[in-house]
């Protein structure tokens, strides 16, 4: 590469056209080389600084990785589901169609000059539905003009169907009759006395709620797992405004009435000799006596 006009080349006599000895001896070039020296100097300081500051960064964002890391897991941890899984929830979505055709299974090949056993045949047919439940029949007729000339007429059962009432919503209005009666006082005058008819008993008087009604939000929150704020969107859907707040706050005050109740249940299940409890974990945010990190069970 050919040096440009603009290319400085050192060479052992100045640009000046100075011999080096005299360039040396020159005041303002030894100034100007002290300075080049010292600036090449600083610019060394700054670059090596420059690389331990980048040094420091990388260290610090592998740092700041595993931190994220940490918190991912822990988060995980506190808020994750639980890591106990069904083998078959991958065929969740295939339900219907697993459930409706039979599983084929491989048969085993039998060995020459042997008969393979025939397979017994399954039993089919339809599981009968509990004798505990209502009967309600529903009858299909002849008409007169087919029932013309028969000598008898009878009903034969064809099959059972499971038929489910859809849940009715209503308002139930409590009415209190109250009777007048007439009276003299002692001082000879007229009063009129009041007699009230005695109401129906209630675990929680002043409540917006009937008996079933709460029996319904426990069965569904703690039998069929159905949260309060879905309980509120079910009512709301067949016209009852019942919001989760109150709900709660129903069940809080119904657990004190049926206390009684839940250590007779308590007794006579320490009566037995061995307890089956279910110990899946769950979590309490709010506890004073124990950490969030520590296992919880609902017994």
């Amino acid at each position: 590469m050919k040096p440009t006009s603009d290319t400085l080349i050192f060479q052992p006599e100045s640009a000046l056209g100075l011999p080096l000895g005299q360039a040396e001896a020159d005041p303002d070039m030894t100034a100007l080389l002290e300075a080049f020296h010292l600036q090449e100097s600083v610019i060394l300081e700054k670059d090596d600084i420059i690389q331990k500051k980048s040094e420091v960064i990388d260290s610090q964002k592998k740092r700041i990785a595993q931190l994220e890391e940490y918190l991912r897991l822990a988060r995980s941890r506190l808020y994750g589901r639980s890591s106990e899984k069904d083998s078959g929830q991958g065929d969740i979505f295939n339900e219907v169609e697993l459930e409706g055709c039979p599983a084929e299974q491989d048969e085993d090949e039998g060995q020459p000059g042997q008969e393979s056993p025939k397979p017994r045949k399954k039993k089919t047919g339809r599981t009968p539905f509990s004798a505990s439940l209502a009967r309600v029949q529903e009858r299909s007729e002849l008409s007169e003009e087919e029932k013309a000339g028969a000598i008898d007429t009878f009903f034969v059962k064809v099959r059972e169907e499971l038929d489910i009432v859809p849940a009715k919503v209503q308002v139930k209005e409590i009415l209190q009759e109250k009777a007048v009666f007439p009276e003299i006082d002692a001082h000879g005058q007229e009063k009129r006395v009041i007699k009230v008819a005695e109401l129906p008993k209630h675990p929680l008087p002043k409540s917006s709620l009937s008996i079933s009604t709460l029996a319904w939000i426990i069965v569904s929150k703690y039998c069929d797992a159905l949260p309060l704020y879905r309980q509120e969107n079910i009512l709301k859907r067949y016209g009852g405004s019942v919001t989760r707040t109150t709900m709660a706050n129903s069940l809080i005050r119904l657990s004190s009435e049926l206390q009684p109740l839940i250590n007779l249940m308590r007794e006579h299940q320490k009566t037995g000799p061995v307890i089956h409890a279910d110990e899946t974990r769950i979590q309490v945010i709010k506890e004073t006596s124990k950490s969030i990190n520590s296992d919880k069970y609902m017994w």
